[in-house]
């Protein structure tokens, strides 16, 4: 495999601001994913959640609820760890942007009415996470050093 593209992947800055975004975004996504994918912490799991994506026009629900429950589990654990920071926050943007615009956009911005608000606010730490990285205290950076 092409090396350039694997050091770019893992190549980051040496902050630590990065860490203040990734360990709470990381937390929150894996949660929202857990709900989506097993049905923990008061979800639906991919059944439930499957039929209302499909409800809502996101078709076929089933595929579509996995799609978004493993990037935001996965992508949320990522996150944690600071392993493929780049990818993992990219993936997360798009499922971002596609929730909002698919489920949040006519209710307005605030969370109070279903809005877009908190999910505007992931969208933004997984865009400033995907162009810089996971910083100091990241796997990548380790592993970029080697």
């Amino acid at each position: 495999m092409n090396t350039t593209f694997i050091q770019h992947m893992l190549s980051t800055n040496a902050s630590l601001g990065a860490l203040a975004l990734r360990i709470p975004a990381g937390i929150i996504f894996m949660a929202h994913g857990a709900q989506k994918l097993f049905g923990w912490f008061g979800g639906y799991g991919l059944e439930g959640t499957g039929q209302w994506m499909a409800s809502i026009g996101l078709e076929p629900g089933y595929l579509m609820a996995l799609g978004a429950g493993s990037a935001e589990f996965f992508g949320g654990l990522a996150l944690l760890i600071g392993l493929l920071v780049r990818p993992a926050a990219a993936v997360l943007a798009v499922t971002m942007a596609v929730a909002i615009l698919s489920v949040h956009v006519s209710n307005g911005l605030f969370m109070s009415n279903n809005g877009y608000e908190f999910g505007l606010a992931l969208l933004a730490i997984s865009v400033s996470l995907a162009v810089t990285g996971g910083g100091r205290a990241s796997v990548d950076r380790a592993l970029s050093k080697a």
